[in-house]
């Protein structure tokens, strides 16, 4: 598959980010390599905050209408964006505590969220069941390329979807 360009800046507005991942920019820049690598609709400009579940929340509710926080939030810029794909927003303690619920690295994770938030970008989705599946494996195929397991788990295994 033919690599398309893909930059992501980000801003790190929770210090424990920085203490946990040690260098976000290398990890958002690997995922981003891998994720345009397979899916030819990441081409441009993304930005992730890297933030608390206090910010997430008040994301969350202003625009989604659910007063909680949240692990991920992608916010699309659309057509008329001139190259650049949108916004996308992680909560650290909501990645921590499933990371730990999980048994998976906190890096691992946090890549997982970053894949995610970037596919939500591209137009991807998981309401409807093929949707999910389509997007769960574009998922697992990305994440793979730089070497973050399955964070699905088996595909026949019900209780690796995480919803």
């Amino acid at each position: 598959m033919a690599a398309h360009p893909l930059s992501v800046e980000i801003v790190i507005d929770d210090d424990r980010w920085s203490a946990a991942l040690g260098d976000a920019q290398a990890l958002a820049a690997a995922c981003a390599r891998a994720a345009a690598a397979h899916e030819p609709r990441l081409a441009g400009a993304a930005a992730l905050l890297l933030a608390d579940d206090a910010t997430l929340k008040d994301l969350n509710k202003q625009f989604r209408g659910k007063d909680k926080p949240t692990n991920v939030l992608s916010f699309p810029a659309g057509p008329e964006s001139d190259g650049f794909l949108g916004d996308i927003a992680i909560a650290f303690e909501t990645c921590r505590r499933e990371a730990a619920a999980d048994g998976i690295a906190f890096r691992d994770h946090a890549a997982h969220l970053i894949v995610h938030g970037l596919l939500h970008l591209a137009g991807c989705d998981h309401e409807e069941e093929d949707e999910a599946e389509a997007m769960e494996g574009l998922e697992r195929r990305i994440l793979a390329a730089i070497g973050v397991a399955d964070p699905y788990g088996a595909p026949d295994d019900p209780d690796g979807e995480r919803a």
